[in-house]
């Protein structure tokens, strides 16, 4: 408290902690106060100051802690003081409730409770400049906490080399390195090899810089390409891929295990040593395998990065083995076809010799999977020290190097090694051949053989012989080495990407079914279930034994993958979002289209059956997340792409004129609350509304917060609508900065919608002159007017207090009620709903008494297109005279033919005028009675003097002047109990009053008499323009 002194600090004092306070409170450095913030510790009472450009104040300056998530991984987040804390009037802040402190105080406090700290004080030497003692709101003190972060001791995280650079070169060094590049330089010869390898270092390199500006994009979490593409494109592609290339992952380690056992068992063959047979031996093999595997994994990511490295020791002796080998040259193996560098033999080989059927494309598309591996550090993203720098140094570094190597080794062995050769020591040349001019005849040896068909054929050289680098090298168990090395290593890596990847699926919740696999465990939190999953997968398909068919269509959801991840960078550049601001600058938005081209073309070029399976399920898992709709918002591209489209279009559209054949209602809906009202809701999605809006009565301070509620009921009810409260004073205030702001461009509103004033005798009258008004004012901004009555009412808030609770499913509401309603209050609640139900083969009349310029014919025509109500049919009721009623029948089926409105039958009321009931008349000037000025009655100044503060009177000369009028209202509702008591909707003419002429008692008492007792009635007036046309 401010009364509270704190003891004067000693001079050349220096701040000191004690061993308890040291644990709780750490000095964050200028990465967390960027020097502004400054600590001190009082030294013999602990006291904790806060200060903030030299003197107290609430107001925090920027630190990296107010801007963190919730969850965030490295810290804490602060609470900022909000606004209201700043701005609202100080004794109104003090005397208002307390929040909870922030979760930081909490925890710092929770802390000291449990290391039996008695006291932390906060002092203040002077008062706050905004008014508050040092401690009595909640941010300061939060900021206090700050320092305070979970013990991370034991969290293993990697750096790039360690953790990014090692994973990917093991990964991109394949077996293909050892026993299929010799071969495919063979076929393709050196030029189009190095063309074969270039083209597959274009695809990863430009996804590597896609995948280096998505990662230097923000703070990047454990998920890698799920994470990366999830929040770049949405869970609706994020879901989709994540689960496929986790799947892919989980498979890929058996197709290693399978190449490591396949390995083995030749080894074991040559010694004659198989254990059964050899699909048996493999099987055998590759089960203990994956179990040592998982062992591995299991004992924790330290123990697997050791075992990476050292698997990356053996390959690259392996491969450095294979280059001294190139310079030693015995005679032993000149018979097998390797003579040493030699330029005849390079010149030879340089060329391609395409054979079996193979082509450039089918040579590609064995050696692409070679190249793939790029993501197998952004797999492990969250266990990566600063993702945002490894993954581009790493991923770019491991590309570089593989290819030089994989380009190194095709030109090595294509200048050493002749494409065909017998293993015949006998094939000597003793003397010249004259026929004979291969690179093999110039050094001395005739393989001629070799394309002899009667021949034996030949078995070594780069065409027939796997194991070219193992015969070159200079140590052969080495390249054997190598070879396990590499599939190990590979094998190591997808079986911690598959189940990191699939935690990370699992806790975005976009699969519920899904949701056990979410768990981690450990300081590192290993995903064991994981694990677990992605070995019995890994079994299952090594048991199987026969990866051929799978293989492509696992290459295939890697390249989705990379396309993806490409198609998300273009994607956030096309669309300008702010927030797309990567640190890592060398990426181009078209080069990435090119890319997510080139991964596609290459999906196809593999294996086009693959391919197009790959997309199906792609699409498939794409529209089942969309169905399902999963609660998460990342603020994607889609989201940036799909505002800025709706900003230019709306741009666009402002600056086309108007013209009726595009015409359609847009529709301002005065629904206070809309879950109030939801049958006023209803009619927005049934008139294609692109805009509903309300008046709420509430403070300035809660339009944000019920905005954002209210929006929210009106998706989740599947109401096509925006929310718009505005503040006023009174409902005719409200209403005309609606009508004069609402909407954007060509999106602005033109009809107001508002539900019929049902309880007008009981209220204050002053509000149905506030509500007449409100007509009078659309009418002058020409605006068409709509309004809806049901004769069980509107408003149901007042249900809501009682336990009803009402939810929409496949459009239609249901009502869930904690205690029974009476039989009004069920009605009501029916009716609130009639809407959204399916209508069945009934009418909608329509009551087209005068031209407002067809808005009361195209509601009713607007209303037919839509699936609950396309079994009605439309009745059209005209006035006219008893002498013409043909030809005024056939006056109208000519224009509704010309409009191309089908109708089910056209009745013509020559009736109209006809003098309505006694009764009728007699109960509606009893309605009338309480609001007549009855002027004749009164003295000249005392009845002045009435009608001038109450404007809503009757007077006596205007219920004669307006008599006809007034029978004609009468007469209507007489002839629409008539014809129109079945119909499903009636949709009539709304009558228009003469502003200042008409009360607003008596055009109340009009609209009274001629709805009441009806089926749902939409009274309607256009603004008296043309809204059909008949013309193309």
């Amino acid at each position: 408290k401010q009364s509270i002194k704190p003891p004067k600090k000693p001079q050349n004092h220096q701040p000191y902690k004690t061993n308890k306070m040291r644990k709780l409170i750490k000095d964050k450095g200028s990465l967390h106060s960027g020097g502004h913030h400054h600590y001190y510790y009082d030294t013999h009472t602990n006291t904790y100051y806060l200060r903030t450009f030299g003197h107290n104040t609430m107001d925090a300056v920027p630190r990296i802690d107010h801007y963190r998530h919730t969850a965030a991984d490295l810290g804490e987040k602060l609470l900022r003081p909000s606004l209201a804390e700043l701005h609202d009037e100080l004794d109104k802040v003090r005397g208002g409730p307390r929040a909870p402190p922030a979760p930081g105080v909490q925890r710092l406090l929770g802390a000291c409770r449990h290391k039996k700290i008695q006291t932390l004080f906060m002092f203040s030497k002077e008062p706050f400049e905004d008014g508050y003692a040092n401690g009595e709101e909640g941010a300061p003190a939060g900021d206090a906490a700050a320092a305070y972060t979970p013990d991370s001791k034991g969290v293993v995280k990697f750096g790039w080399i360690k953790g990014v650079l090692v994973r990917c070169m093991l990964n991109i060094w394949g077996v293909m390195l050892f026993i299929r590049l010799s071969w495919i330089v063979g076929q393709a010869g050196i030029g189009l090899s190095v063309l074969v390898i270039g083209m597959a270092t274009v695809v990863t390199t430009i996804t590597g810089l896609s995948t280096s500006a998505i990662a230097t994009n923000g703070f990047v979490r454990g998920g890698g390409a799920y994470y990366l593409i999830s929040r770049s494109l949405g869970p609706e592609f994020g879901g989709a891929i994540g689960l496929i290339f986790a799947f892919a992952n989980a498979v890929a380690v058996a197709m290693y295990v399978v190449g490591f056992a396949e390995t083995v068992v030749e080894l074991l063959k040559e010694n004659g040593t198989l254990m059964i047979d050899e699909m048996n031996d493999i099987r055998i093999i590759g089960a203990i395998t994956v179990v040592i595997l998982l062992g591995i994994s299991i004992a924790g990511m330290e123990w697997e990065a050791k075992a990476q490295i050292v698997l990356l020791v053996i390959l690259i002796i392996a491969i450095g083995d294979f280059v001294i080998g190139t310079f030693i040259p015995l005679d032993s193996k000149k018979p097998k076809g390797f003579f040493g560098y030699n330029a005849d033999i390079f010149m030879e080989n340089f060329g391609p010799d395409f054979r079996q059927e193979e082509t450039f494309f089918s040579v590609f598309a064995i050696f692409f999977p070679a190249a793939t591996g790029i993501l197998a550090g952004a797999n492990i993203s969250g266990d990566l020290a600063d993702p945002q720098s490894a993954i581009p140094k790493g991923t770019l570094l491991a590309i570089l190097i593989t290819t030089l190597v994989y380009v190194g080794i095709a030109v090595s062995v294509g200048s050493c090694v002749v494409r065909d050769a017998t293993g015949n020591v006998n094939d000597t040349i003793v003397t010249e051949l004259t026929n004979c001019t291969t690179a093999a005849c110039k050094l001395n040896y005739d393989f001629s053989s070799c394309h002899s068909q009667a021949g034996p054929g030949c078995h070594y050289g780069l065409m027939n012989n796997f194991q070219v680098m193992s015969m070159v090298s200079g140590f052969a168990p080495l390249i054997s080495a190598g070879i396990f090395s590499a599939t190990l290593s590979s094998a190591l890596a997808s079986l911690v990407s598959a189940p990191k990847i699939f935690q990370a699926l699992c806790k975005d919740s976009i699969y519920p079914g899904f949701q056990m696999f979410a768990k981690g465990y450990g300081k590192n939190n290993e995903p064991l279930r994981g694990y677990i999953l992605t070995f019995l997968i890994a079994l299952g398909f090594i048991l199987i034994a026969e990866l051929n068919v799978i293989a492509p269509i696992i290459s295939n959801f890697f390249l989705a993958s990379y396309a993806l991840i490409n198609f998300s960078v273009f994607h956030a550049s096309l669309a300008k979002s702010p927030g797309w601001r990567p640190a890592f600058k060398y990426y181009n938005m078209w080069i990435s289209l090119v890319g997510a081209i080139l991964c596609c073309i290459v999906m196809f070029v593999i294996n086009w059956w693959a391919a197009l399976l790959t997309y199906v399920i792609v699409l498939g898992l794409y529209i089942y997340v969309t169905y399902k709709k999963p609660d998460v918002n990342w603020g994607s591209s889609t989201q940036a792409l799909t505002y800025l489209n709706a900003l230019q279009h709306s741009i666009r559209l402002s600056g086309v004129e108007d013209h009726v054949k595009n015409f359609r209602p847009q529709c301002l809906i005065m629904t206070g609350a809309p879950n109030a009202r939801p049958a006023l809701g209803c009619f927005a999605p049934i008139t294609h509304i692109p805009d509903s809006c309300s008046l709420p009565s509430y403070s300035m301070k809660e339009l944000s917060t019920d905005l954002a509620k209210y929006q929210r009921w009106l998706i989740k009810n599947k109401m096509k609508a925006f929310y718009a409260p505005v503040h006023a004073e009174d409902l005719r205030d409200g209403g005309q900065y609606l009508m004069q702001a609402a909407g954007l461009g060509r999106m602005r509103p033109n009809t107001l919608v508002v539900g019929f004033k049902k309880n007008w005798r009981q209220g204050d009258m002053r509000d149905v002159e506030t509500y007449i008004n409100l007509f009078h004012d659309a009418f002058d901004v020409q605006y068409g007017v709509v309004v809806i009555r049901l004769k069980e009412g509107l408003d149901i808030s007042h249900l809501q207090g009682q336990g009803m609770t009402y939810f929409v499913t496949s459009g239609e509401f249901f009502y869930s009620k904690s205690s029974p309603l009476n039989l009004a209050d069920q009605r009501l609640l029916d009716a609130s709903s009639q809407f959204q139900k399916k209508q069945g083969k009934s009418n909608i009349d329509v009551w087209w008494l005068f031209d407002d310029g067809g808005l009361t014919l195209l509601i009713p025509y607007l209303i037919t297109t839509k699936k609950k109500w396309k079994d009605c049919k439309i009745r059209v009721f005209i006035g006219g005279k008893i002498n013409r009623i043909d030809h005024d029948r056939r006056a109208m089926a000519t224009l509704l033919s010309k409009f191309r409105i089908d109708f089910s039958d056209i009745m013509v009321l020559g009736d109209i005028n006809t003098k309505p009931k006694k009764e009728n008349i007699a109960a509606f000037e009893e309605m009338i009675e309480p609001f007549r000025l009855h002027e004749d009655d009164k003295e000249q100044e005392v009845a002045d003097k009435m009608k001038e503060d109450e404007p809503w009177r009757i007077t006596d000369n205007e219920l004669e002047l307006y008599k006809t009028k007034t029978y004609r209202q009468i007469r209507l509702n007489e002839l629409l109990k008539e014809h129109s008591s079945t119909a499903n909707i009636i949709v009539m003419s709304l009558p228009v009053a003469r502003k200042g002429a008409v009360s607003s008692a008596l055009y109340m008492a009009w609209l009274e008499v001629l709805s009441k007792d009806l089926p749902p009635i939409l009274l309607v007036r256009g603004n008296h323009q043309s809204v059909l046309t008949f013309y193309s």
